[in-house]
């Protein structure tokens, strides 16, 4: 089932989010709704708070991007409790985008090489190593379980540059191709 993305100015999108337990209600059907509302609005990835859950969970599927990034060939991934922990330092620069911010796209700095630790939804527990583009998507799904969105990470002047389209958002002017959820008490 599709669900709505929720929009920037929810408030779930800059909660914390909480571990997940294997006695997860309904786990596996709420994991094949994310994949079916990823793609549904034509994203690569997609966290729990972006369908209304303060939970730890990313879904990704990053083949489509592999003629541009190989290391993306084949990945798709689910992530339950994923933790990151920074292996290079040195990091790139590059566009980035969300279905949480619909018409915005922004240069982001990342490290392009990480491991990852997560638990599948048979909470069988794995561990990665991860670099290139598939990295950055990870780095920015996993954001989102802490409450953070990729404009934190723009400078002061960029975001207000910004402004008016994150108010747009904000206000409801913004339109989508998806079903979106928009903040309480903005309409």
């Amino acid at each position: 089932m599709k669900l709505p993305v929720y929009l920037y100015g929810h408030p779930v999108l800059r909660r914390e989010c909480a571990d997940v337990t294997p006695e997860y209600e309904g786990l596996k059907e709420l994991i094949d709704n994310m994949f079916e509302t990823m793609y549904a609005s034509d994203g690569c990835g997609l966290a729990a708070p972006q369908i209304g859950r303060p939970d730890r969970i990313v879904v990704i599927d990053a083949d489509g991007l592999k003629e541009t990034f190989p290391e993306c060939a084949g990945e798709r991934l689910t992530l339950i409790n994923p933790r990151i922990t920074v292996l290079d330092g040195e990091s790139v620069t590059r566009d980035e985008g969300c279905l949480s911010l619909p018409g915005l796209s922004e240069k982001v700095a990342r490290v392009e090489h990480i491991k990852l630790e997560w638990v599948d939804e048979e909470f069988r527990p794995h561990e990665r190593e991860i670099s290139g583009f598939l990295a950055r998507i990870v780095q920015h799904e996993c954001d989102h379980l802490d409450g953070k969105l990729y404009i934190d990470h723009v400078s002061m002047i960029r975001k207000q540059l910004i402004k008016g389209k994150l108010n747009n958002i904000l206000t409801g002017r913004t339109r989508c191709d998806y079903p979106v959820r928009y903040a309480p008490s903005k309409r």
